[in-house]
């Protein structure tokens, strides 16, 4: 099967090129070879290349700068996610597009998990680009998979796990406050990528949601990944209310894989054993990482 990753370069990206490269034609490509916005440069790949699946992982991701770069956020978001489906309604295949947990408001009351069927209400500009992403996706093409995910860590690329070893390791006396009242499930990429790769096997289309199983706070996954990691920290709990960021953040991010367990389609493991996996595999090439920056 021919796979083109758009967002190649990104954490989601570099694993879903890592695994399904592995068993198919993969094109990955990242921002710096072809603008998913510009419609007639992506336009004219897709037509070259012809892929059976597209796996969107291109996004602008970077929350609070949305509030900020809108126009930014609006064409990576749903622009690119508009343009990839009309490539697909044009020239054939299918599109899996990336989505989030931030397209809902999170005011349930954890641990009750948000599923498919319910009513998005984003509460940050971020969630209402990638929830128009999606309805552009849904408009254009019947061929899709969306995908919402949360909490991403992997190897490649920023993310929270890393910023916490960067911050422990660079002074353990410090206080670093980590938000003790939002929860969700931590999901590793490269799991993601297995899920994904099992997706493209059916012929599903509609949303999935698809996270870790399991769930915690921020604070409770900083100490727990510390604590595997076997670096001394700092890390004290603190409120939302004591750590304002220019975007709100659902209180309650925790998603139901229900659709992929209807249809016995669910491999997504607990969020712990993701973790103690990542750890184990990537201790040594993390804190190297990290202290070259130090």
């Amino acid at each position: 099967m021919k796979i083109m990753i758009t967002g190649a370069k990104g954490q989601l990206g570099d694993d879903c090129t890592k695994v399904l490269g592995k068993t198919h034609e993969v094109l990955g490509v990242d921002i710096d070879e072809v603008d998913i916005t510009e419609l007639p440069d992506i336009g004219l790949l897709v037509k070259q290349f012809m892929p059976n699946i597209i796996v969107n992982c291109a996004a602008y991701t970077r929350v609070d700068d949305c509030e900020i770069e809108k126009e930014l956020a609006w064409k990576a978001n749903v622009t690119g996610a508009e343009n990839l489906a009309r490539c697909v309604d044009k020239h054939g295949g299918r599109l899996i597009h990336i989505s989030t947990d931030y397209v809902f408001d999170g005011r349930k009351k954890a641990p009750e998990p948000y599923v498919e069927t319910d009513v998005p209400n984003p509460i940050s500009y971020y969630g209402m680009t990638k929830l128009e992403g999606e309805v552009a996706v849904k408009r254009t093409t019947d061929q899709h998979i969306i995908l919402r995910t949360a909490w991403l860590y992997g190897i490649s690329g920023h993310n929270f796990l890393k910023t916490m070893l960067k911050l422990s390791l660079r002074s353990s006396d410090n206080k670093v406050k980590v938000v003790n009242d939002q929860f969700g499930s931590p999901t590793w990429t490269y799991r993601l990528a297995l899920q994904i790769e099992r997706l493209i096997e059916t012929n599903y289309q509609g949303i999935f949601h698809a996270t870790a199983e399991g769930h915690c706070t921020w604070y409770e996954l900083a100490v727990y990944f510390l604590k595997i990691m076997d670096v001394s920290h700092s890390i004290i709990p603190c409120t939302t209310e004591e750590y304002p960021t220019p975007a709100a953040r659902p209180m309650n991010s925790i998603l139901e894989n229900r659709n992929l367990k209807d249809k016995g389609m669910n491999i997504m493991a607990d969020w712990k054993s993701d973790v103690d996996k990542f750890v184990l595999n990537f201790r040594e090439v993390l804190l190297k990482e990290i202290k070259k920056e130090t």
